[in-house]
């Protein structure tokens, strides 16, 4: 199999095929997930869809290795470990992640060269390994103009360069977490109406959590926009899903989401009903391309999906095996 096949992707039968294909590959390879497949007493050849395939729980990323091969890490990037303890996502090919977000961002947004990219990402520069810190650090490089770039604490530069975007042709791409968008609109109000304000997560215990129809509320109206877009991904994925508003997010077509039972982890609910959410990730071919997450959600018939909140504990019956 050819790492481009993968960002070819252009048909429900030719991703299903490749999924699959990349299943038997990685039962083989994995030394992890070939232990949970024997564990749930699964035989790979008698997987024949994608709703039979198990999915590792993503808590795996914690405690275990996750690689499907014996070439050396290029790169290791770690969660944030709100828990104590991180994930870690260990890379023996970086180029793939480089090519999924950038493939990704173009098939959503266009070129990345239109775009001026501010980033309010203070508590994942404040840490090493942020594999979000990288996707944006690079996009920021890509778009090849001098006014991009990441701002921790220079607040007065930033609300310049927004201020002043109406006289700049380039498109404005205003990213960064929740908190850190909403300090920004407490000092002072926008209105930009064309730029694209896109939230990448939580408060991060800066802020009291709020609900999604709230906290874009507030950033609308304090950025003068009519939607607030969203970035769907995390340290265990090398590709990320998009919203564009509303919370209801598409992935990029080498990208799936599932939905299982939340009492039985090996059972794929039909759409439209909500449970755990299951990604297929064909990028991360070289670690495990199939990941029970913590998120709770639904899926639409369209293939769009939402994030309806999380479990506590991730303790789902039958989605823990082998967590020790």
């Amino acid at each position: 199999m050819q790492y481009q096949d993968i960002f070819s992707v252009n048909s429900k039968n030719q991703f299903e095929s490749l999924a699959l294909e990349i299943f038997r590959f990685q039962a083989k390879n994995c030394q992890v997930y070939s232990d949970f497949i024997k564990h749930l007493h699964i035989d790979i050849n008698t997987v024949k869809t994608i709703d039979k395939i198990p999915f590792l729980p993503v808590q795996f990323f914690k405690s275990h290795k996750i690689v499907s091969n014996k070439k050396l890490i290029e790169q290791t990037f770690l969660s944030s470990g709100t828990d104590g303890i991180q994930s870690q996502h260990q890379v023996t090919d970086i180029s793939l992640y480089e090519k999924s977000y950038r493939n990704g961002f173009q098939h959503f947004y266009g070129n990345i060269e239109d775009y001026i990219v501010l980033a309010l990402l203070p508590s994942y520069l404040e840490r090493e390994g942020s594999s979000l810190i990288y996707m944006v650090d690079d996009l920021i490089k890509k778009s090849n103009n001098i006014e991009s770039g990441f701002f921790l604490k220079n607040t007065q530069k930033l609300t310049k360069i927004i201020e002043n975007h109406s006289k700049n042709s380039k498109k404005l791409l205003i990213l960064g977490v929740s908190y850190a968008l909403l300090d920004l609109v407490e000092l002072q109000k926008f209105d930009l109406k064309n730029a694209i304000v896109m939230e990448t997560g939580g408060m991060k215990g800066r802020r009291k959590e709020m609900i999604r129809e709230e906290l874009h509320a507030t950033l609308s109206e304090g950025f003068g926009v009519e939607k607030i877009h969203s970035e769907y991904g995390m340290t265990e994925l090398l590709s990320q899903g998009y919203s564009k508003g509303n919370g209801i997010f598409k992935t990029p077509s080498w990208m799936k989401i599932l939905i299982r039972d939340t009492e039985d982890a090996l059972t794929i609910l039909p759409i439209g009903k909500t449970g755990g959410l299951n990604v297929i990730d064909l990028a991360n071919f070289n670690s495990c391309s199939f990941i029970a997450t913590q998120d709770l959600g639904k899926v639409h018939c369209d293939g769009t999906f939402e994030i309806l909140g999380r479990f506590d504990n991730s303790d789902i019956r039958g989605c823990n095996l082998l967590i020790n």
